[in-house]
């Protein structure tokens, strides 16, 4: 099971870079077109907002199974396990609902839109929002698989901690810590 999980977040991690290849080409043709020659790509834009979407919701999916979201941990952090576990099913149960709200809202503009043609490429308006879908079939997946993790107790105190602190400079309580520095 691990060995498809690991498949399908590699095939994510690939899809984002060919968004971003495609957008870069996209955009910098476009430009060049533009100025050079006083012409363009006439569906540059849209297809790059479409790719651009999708890219960002692909790595979200990738951040949120690796906890590379930016947050506060620093209370959580100081809580006994019985807290962490508490702040972990609770914010977890919170994702699972806004991110069921999502599915279901994007499923439905899917539906809608399957039939409607974007101005420029003539492409189905239904893969705008067919992204929302594909992130909440996996973000809900990814979820419900930590919780189990938690219940079944193969999760350690640092795996209830599912943010990551920015780096740099942190101040906590008037001491300064500031990672970049070389002292102890």
């Amino acid at each position: 099971m691990s060995k498809i999980a690991d498949a399908y977040f590699g095939l994510i991690k690939i899809l984002i870079a060919v968004c971003l290849v495609v957008m870069v080409v996209l955009v910098f043709g476009n430009v060049v077109l533009r100025y050079g020659f006083n012409s363009g790509i006439t569906e540059s834009e849209e297809l790059s907002r479409l790719l651009f979407v999708w890219m960002t919701f692909l790595g979200a999916i990738l951040a949120l199974r690796d906890h590379g979201h930016l947050g506060m941990d620093m209370l959580v952090n100081r809580l006994p396990k019985a807290g962490k576990m508490a702040c972990f099913f609770g914010s977890h149960l919170i994702m699972l609902y806004v991110t069921w709200l999502l599915l279901e809202g994007s499923w439905e503009q899917t539906i809608i839109n399957i039939d409607v043609a974007a101005p420029s490429t003539g492409l189905s308006m239904g893969l705008f929002y067919g992204v929302g879908i594909v992130f909440g079939v996996s973000v809900i997946t990814i979820l419900l698989v930590n919780l189990a993790r938690a219940v079944t107790g193969r999760m350690s105190d640092r795996d209830l901690v599912t943010v990551t602190e920015s780096e740099g400079e942190v101040e906590i309580a008037g001491l300064r810590n500031d990672s970049r520095s070389t002292l102890p």
